[in-house]
Parts: C-alpha cells; sequence; structure tokens
C-alpha cells in the first residue's frame, strides 16, 4: 500500500508539472503522514543528514564552480584550437577533433550541457563554415557532449556515490576507459561518414604550431592532471581535489589566460620591454587586481550563476534522499530484490531490466533525481546478484547520458538548440542517428564488466605492492 501510494503520488505531481525536487519531497512526506508508520521528525532529520552526512556531495559545488570559469574564462577556445592541430588534417578532422575537444573539456568540466555549450557554440558554426552539413555537426556534438558526465571527474558518479556509499575515486577510475572508448568509437564512425561523403579534412599545421597551441592550452589541461592525478594516485580524495580545481580554474581564468576579470585583455610583453620590467609591471597590476577580483562583473556572474545551478542541484538531492529514506525505511528495495531473485532472473536477464527502466526515466527526469531515485532499489538487488556495484554505477551513468539526448527532458537538446537556432524537432533528428553508436557502447560496457573495472582493478592491484 505504501510503496503504490508513494508513487502513484510522485507521478501525479510529475503530471502536473511540478519541479522533480518538490515532486519528490511533497510526495515523501504525504506517504510519511498518510500512509506510514514513520514520525514526521525523521523528515527533518534526514534533510539535514542528506548535506552534512555525505562528504563527496561537497565536491559538487566546487566542480560547478570550477566548470564555470573554465566556460567562461577562454579554456574551452584553446583546447579546440589544440585538438584540431591534432587530428584535423584526417578526413572528417574537424569533427573529430570536437569529439576529442569534447572529452578534454569533460575531463576538466564533469557537466554534460557545459561541455556541449562550451564546445558546441564554437565548432558547430565552424564545422558548417568548412562545409560539414549542419546537422552532422549538431548531432556529433549533441551525441559528445554527453561524455561530461562519464570522463571524471563526473557529477553524476558523484551523486551515485552518495546514494550507494561506493568510492567516489574507484567510479572516477571506471569511467575513465569507457569514456576513451566511446570517443574513439565516435570518431571512428565519423571518419567513415567523412569518407563516404567526402568531407574536407583541414591542412597539417606542422609540428611546431601543434607544440604551441598545445603550450596555449596547457594551462587547462594541466587540470586534467592535477585532479585526476590526485584522486588516482591517493594525494587527494575527489572533494579536496574538486576545491583545488575550482582554485585553480579561477586563477588561470584571472590571472593566467585573462578572458576575463580586471586583467582581460591586458598584453604581458610589450614591443622592446624586457623580462625584469614585464615580471614587475604584472607583479603590481595583479597585487592592484586581486582585491577587487571578487567583485568584478565577470567573476561575479560567473560565481551567482555557479551558485545557482549548485543550490539547485542540491536541492534535488536531499528531496530526492527523502524519497530514498522512505523507500528504505519501508524496505521496498529489499522487498524489490527477494522478489526479484525469487523469479530466478539471471544476472543478464536484470541487466536487461535495468537498462530499460533507466532508459524510460531518462525521458522524463534529469539525471542526478534518476540516479538518487532508481539507486537505492536497484543496488541492493544488484549485489545480491553478484554483480559489481562499480559496474551498475557506470551502466547507470551511460544510461543517464542517452537520456540527456533523448526527448522531452534531454538537455544537450536544448542546449543544442540554442546554439544552432533550430527547433528541438531538428535537432532530435540531427542527433538520432548518432544515438545508435551510444546503444552499441551501452550494450558494450552492460555485458562487458572488464571495461569498467580494469582500471579500478590495477591499481588495486599496484597498491597491493
Amino acid at each position: 500500500m505504501t510503496t503504490a501510494a508513494l508513487f502513484i503520488i510522485l507521478f501525479i505531481l510529475l503530471l502536473t508539472g511540478m519541479p522533480i525536487a518538490f515532486a519528490l519531497g511533497l510526495s515523501s512526506i504525504t506517504t510519511i503522514l498518510f500512509f506510514s508508520s514513520d514520525s514526521l521528525a525523521s523528515i527533518a532529520l534526514k534533510l539535514f543528514e542528506s548535506q552534512s552526512e555525505h562528504y563527496t556531495l561537497l565536491a559538487i559545488p566546487f566542480f560547478i564552480l570550477s566548470s564555470a570559469f573554465l566556460s567562461t574564462g577562454g579554456v574551452a577556445n584553446r583546447i579546440i584550437n589544440f585538438a584540431i592541430d591534432c587530428i584535423g588534417w584526417i578526413r572528417g578532422g574537424l569533427a573529430m577533433a570536437s569529439v576529442l575537444a569534447c572529452m578534454i573539456f569533460a575531463a576538466v568540466s564533469g557537466s554534460s550541457p557545459a561541455t556541449v555549450a562550451a564546445i558546441g557554440s564554437i565548432v558547430i558554426a565552424g564545422m558548417v563554415k568548412a562545409g560539414y552539413p549542419e546537422k552532422m555537426a549538431a548531432g556529433v556534438i549533441t551525441n559528445a557532449g554527453t561524455l561530461g558526465i562519464l570522463i571524471p571527474p563526473s557529477i553524476v558518479m558523484l551523486v551515485y556515490a552518495a546514494a550507494t556509499e561506493e568510492s567516489a575515486a574507484r567510479l572516477f577510475m571506471a569511467g575513465f576507459l569507457p569514456g576513451i572508448m566511446m570517443g574513439t568509437m565516435l570518431m571512428i564512425v565519423i571518419y567513415i561518414v567523412a569518407r563516404v561523403k567526402k568531407l574536407p579534412s583541414q591542412p597539417w599545421v606542422g609540428f611546431g604550431s601543434l607544440l604551441r597551441s598545445a603550450f596555449d592550452a596547457g594551462w587547462g589541461l594541466m587540470l586534467i592532471v592535477i585532479v585526476l592525478g590526485s584522486i588516482y594516485g591517493g594525494i587527494a580524495s575527489p572533494t579536496e581535489a574538486a576545491a583545488v580545481s575550482a582554485v585553480y580554474a579561477f586563477f588561470i581564468a584571472i590571472f593566467v589566460y585573462r578572458d576575463m576579470g580586471p586583467l582581460k585583455g591586458v598584453v604581458w610583453m610589450e614591443e622592446g620591454e624586457s623580462w625584469g620590467s614585464v615580471i614587475f609591471r604584472n607583479l603590481k597590476m595583479t597585487a592592484k587586481a586581486l582585491p577587487g577580483s571578487f567583485t568584478h562583473a565577470d567573476v561575479r556572474k560567473v560565481m551567482m550563476d555557479a551558485s545557482k545551478v549548485s543550490i539547485m542541484l542540491l536541492f534535488i538531492i536531499g528531496n530526492a534522499m527523502l524519497f530514498a529514506h522512505v523507500l528504505t525505511t519501508e524496505r521496498i528495495p529489499h522487498h524489490l530484490a527477494a522478489m526479484i531473485v525469487d523469479w530466478g532472473l539471471p544476472a543478464w536477464g536484470f541487466l536487461i531490466v535495468v537498462n530499460i527502466l533507466l532508459l524510460m526515466a531518462g525521458n522524463f527526469m534529469e539525471p542526478s533525481a534518476i540516479i538518487l531515485i532508481m539507486a537505492p532499489i536497484l543496488f541492493p538487488i544488484a549485489v545480491k546478484m553478484g554483480i559489481d556495484p562499480i559496474h551498475l554505477g557506470v551502466i547507470m551513468v551511460v544510461n543517464m547520458e542517452i537520456g540527456m539526448i533523448t526527448p522531452p527532458v534531454g538537455l544537450n537538446l536544448f542546449v543544442t538548440s540554442g546554439i544552432t537556432g533550430h527547433n528541438i524537432t531538428w535537432v532530435i533528428k540531427a542527433a538520432l542517428p548518432w544515438l545508435m553508436i551510444l546503444l552499441v557502447f551501452l550494450m558494450l560496457i552492460t555485458y562487458i564488466p572488464q571495461i569498467s573495472l580494469f582500471l579500478p582493478e590495477y591499481i588495486d592491484y599496484l597498491k597491493g605492492y
């Protein structure tokens, strides 16, 4: 009775158009009040615990802030130039470079919509100008942008870690190889299409230009080394690494690239100027700018935008954890686990059911909310069936990737629509052929666990020595 009431109330509230966070919280409170023996005081306690006990969740605002500075501070443009210099000379190389740029930016942002917005706003118009069909350009970026939640650091993986109390560091390790594999699959298909359609290639720029673009993008690329290196090396936790990434992103956006803030547009070295005078002049300029940089319009806007996104996401997480609390209190996951085990469903059959449920949910809800609702239900069942929780986490994230490009709530579709100026229907048609690659990738990830588990297990093996 309680289970039915909880989900019926939730679906009714969602059908009315109520935001997911409010629907989750209100359905949970209503169920506790009228259909459960749980005390009302547990609501306040759980809301407090959801934000205070899950240390991993603190990483989310830091990664969002880091992503905001990188998106605004011109890092994306330098990464794109580097990617084009790397592989733009191959036929279809501009589209392949766009995928590579999405992979690199995903490794510093942790957000799928941010990846599409930062990379797509630059490369879609560039590809069309170079002779690529606009639909192909939009479809490639819409799909490649989903790598933002698979390649670590991933905000969705942090949410899964908080919901299941699994290691965020191991999840980040598990997402690394699948992310590279998915990007490679997209680039292989792009190359085949380019050969068939005779799409253009860029001229080879030479090693000198490649080294210059690599050096220019180096400060942004170094963030990947700092964040993932510190996590994989056991130097810092994901939360600590996220805090460092936010400070580092602020520093390079304001004082290194100078694409925003008080030093915007400043020339470091004027003609005939000595290095000594350059250093002295810029030390004085930095000292003057530092106190005002936090109140500068660019910086203030970035911090306000990042705060809004963080508050929205954490509010969803708090209410979703309240929803999960009702599920756990009523032992709903345990009953479902026992029921599915009694059916005698094999592990591969259970994974088919998981993928179908998650793909359906991805059409209607935001990824973090889906993870927080479904993980408490699916996690105990998977453990009973011998499915590795880290493997399950990667499967769920890949499903969430597909959900980012399926209507009616595919966030990447709306971002691409805003960039191109076309309606959602046009973007859906553009993204659909490339979506098939993601579905094939999902099957590979689901039934070849070692793709996800190789790196975590190998690092654990090395640590054993």
